[in-house]
């Protein structure tokens, strides 16, 4: 038994951009990814349970005063060994570090240990992307490239319309437009004036949904909460639902002229049923309680 399809797939994988980091050596840019992650990788695709390193040998190449601090340079060779089933996979690899410190003992102790962390970075390396081989290759096409950030749209300022379309006031914040578009609908104690309102300013509200990207905010974004305010604003007590009906048919009328307007109940402009479909309901009423009751069989 060897690794897994599983573990295969995550050491086919590219590497992220996010943990690939940068420094200057000798005027060039060296790219590597942390020993804290790569080991953090091992766990993941390995398991903490199978897998394990051993370092082989370590050699001080050098050690001695650093200006007023101690100095050391470490060499080492690391063997990292993955249980796979029946089989073990045995990598090696070789590293330096150096080591810079106020006692001599903390200098050493630093440099050995970067050789080490160098030399197992370096073994499981040969394991895949996810543990820096893409790194190895100069056009890093093992490496997933990290999105770019697009360039934030403008914003503002907000013009709030009048019911003509006159520019009533301008805003710097979308939430102070928001807060006298609010305003303004609660203040409507006309269908008619509520519904100019909002066609005036329905564009601006979509421009402020894009510019703040709340298309993915169905409940929590500025602009969908102004929707919900215009239907709550059409349903308060001081505007007839009648007339709210009338208002939104005439709207979809325009969109789809199919519709026949004598398809719907007549509404007349005071906002009272008329007179013919009361009468209708009337005389359904009437019919129902003059209907005839069957007799139990005995």
């Amino acid at each position: 038994m060897t690794l897994s399809d599983t573990q295969v797939r995550q050491l086919r994988a590219k590497l992220e951009a996010k943990h690939v980091k940068t420094r200057k050596a000798n005027g060039t840019d060296l790219h590597y990814v942390e020993g804290w992650h790569v080991i953090a990788e091992a766990n993941r695709v390995f398991g903490y349970d199978a897998w394990d390193r051993r370092t082989l040998a370590s050699h001080c190449v050098w050690s001695g005063p650093s200006g007023a601090y101690h100095g050391a340079a470490y060499t080492a060779k690391v063997r990292v060994s993955v249980r796979a089933g029946d089989i073990t996979i045995v990598r090696e690899g070789s590293g330096t570090g150096e080591g810079r410190a106020s006692t001599a003992g903390q200098a050493h102790d630093l440099a050995l240990k970067g050789a080490e962390t160098d030399a197992t970075k370096r073994a499981l390396a040969t394991f895949g992307n996810p543990f820096g081989l893409a790194l190895y290759d100069r056009e890093q096409a093992g490496v997933r490239k990290a999105k770019s950030e697009k360039a934030a749209p403008p914003i503002g300022p907000w013009v709030l319309h009048s019911t003509s379309g006159a520019e009533e006031a301008s805003f710097d914040m979308p939430s102070e437009f928001a807060g006298a578009l609010g305003n303004a609908m609660t203040k409507a104690n006309d269908i008619e004036v509520l519904f100019a309102i909002w066609e005036q300013n329905v564009e601006t509200v979509r421009s402020l949904n894009r510019s703040l990207k709340q298309e993915q905010l169905p409940k929590s974004g500025i602009a969908p909460q102004l929707v919900s305010h215009l239907k709550q604003c059409a349903i308060e007590p001081n505007i007839d639902p009648l007339m709210v009906a009338s208002r939104l048919w005439r709207q979809s009328s325009r969109r789809y002229p199919a519709v026949r307007e004598a398809d719907l109940p007549e509404v007349r402009e005071d906002g009272a049923d008329s007179p013919d479909h009361g009468a209708q309901a009337s005389d359904q009423n009437s019919k129902s309680r003059e209907a005839p009751r069957r007799s139990d069989p005995t």
